[in-house]
């Protein structure tokens, strides 16, 4: 898979494409892009995928949108799915001006576009007038197909990216990884924190994860750390801390790697959330603070034994 920043830098013949933000790349996307990459694969054309960042809400609205991917976590799964070319366009206010008609001329010059597949609720362009059926329109003068093809449902409704980032900010990683298709993902370097955890010999990882990212509610979760290619059970606490940093304005994020003892400052680690475990607590002494923390370690034990 070939990952591309910009339109200018990708030359592609006879592409089948696809649209849109895809963030958390779930389960209702997978089914696009399995359609697009068999259909694209059957008539020996590349499958394409033309995502944007930062979100094109968060720039038109002014909303801070914490997403379930980033740009390159993204492009990291669309690879592994089959995609062959990826393009990872920035999104501004003079792209959200550009009519629907003048991105689309830009795409059949630049990919060679023979095939759209898009959502049916899918539109571009200024003041969203590239509806689908917009969008069919200039594909007949420009010569493309468009496809048009419906949203995955299940037992709950439309799989939509902002459903599940709402179950992430509610800290219900079970039912979002239900939804995504995979387990809810943080990670980053290893930091130095205030080596609290190592003197009541439970020394955690603080991990500077990216702050454009959807964080789980305040909480202890139980998760699968991954260390290189190794991997480990891990009881991981968002918040701040109360007991010892009340004053503290960010959320941290610290796992303590059960049977682990490595010193990994600088190492990258990435967390699989799997299920909350309680809410955060602040304690008043140390020693419930100790007997809470084994608690917990015993029922992260329990709730990833098997999986």
């Amino acid at each position: 898979m070939r990952h591309y920043h910009s339109l200018e830098e990708v030359s592609a013949k006879n592409a089948w494409l696809t649209i849109g933000v895809f963030d958390g790349v779930h389960r209702g996307h997978r089914e696009i892009l399995r359609k697009l990459t068999t259909d694209a694969h059957a008539n020996h054309a590349p499958a394409v995928m033309l995502t944007f960042d930062p979100h094109p809400a968060s720039v038109l609205s002014g909303q801070d949108i914490k997403c379930l991917t980033t740009a390159d976590e993204r492009a990291h799964l669309l690879g592994s799915l089959g995609l062959d070319i990826v393009i990872t366009q920035r999104f501004s206010r003079n792209l959200s001006a550009a009519t629907a008609f003048e991105y689309m001329s830009q795409l059949k010059q630049t990919l060679d576009l023979k095939h759209l597949l898009i959502g049916y609720d899918f539109a571009l362009g200024k003041g969203r007038e590239g509806t689908a059926a917009r969008l069919t329109e200039i594909g007949r003068e420009l010569n493309y197909e468009v496809e048009v093809i419906h949203a995955l449902s299940d037992e709950s409704g439309v799989i939509s990216s902002t459903e599940i980032r709402k179950l992430v900010a509610t800290g219900n990683v079970t039912e979002a990884a239900k939804l995504l298709g995979y387990n809810y993902t943080l990670g980053g370097e290893v930091i130095r924190g205030a080596g609290r955890g190592r003197t009541i010999n439970f020394p955690t990882a603080n991990i500077d994860y990216p702050q454009q990212k959807a964080t789980p509610s305040n909480g202890i979760y139980a998760c699968w750390a991954y260390v290189g290619n190794e991997k480990f059970m891990a009881a991981t606490n968002i918040g701040f801390n109360p007991t010892f940093t009340p004053e503290r304005q960010t959320p941290s994020l610290e796992a303590y790697l059960l049977d682990f003892d490595r010193d990994i400052y600088g190492q990258h680690v990435k967390l699989e959330f799997v299920s909350r475990i309680r809410d955060e607590l602040k304690f008043n002494s140390v020693e419930a603070l100790i007997w809470k923390i084994q608690e917990d370690v015993d029922k992260t034990r329990e709730l990833l034994a098997g999986k």
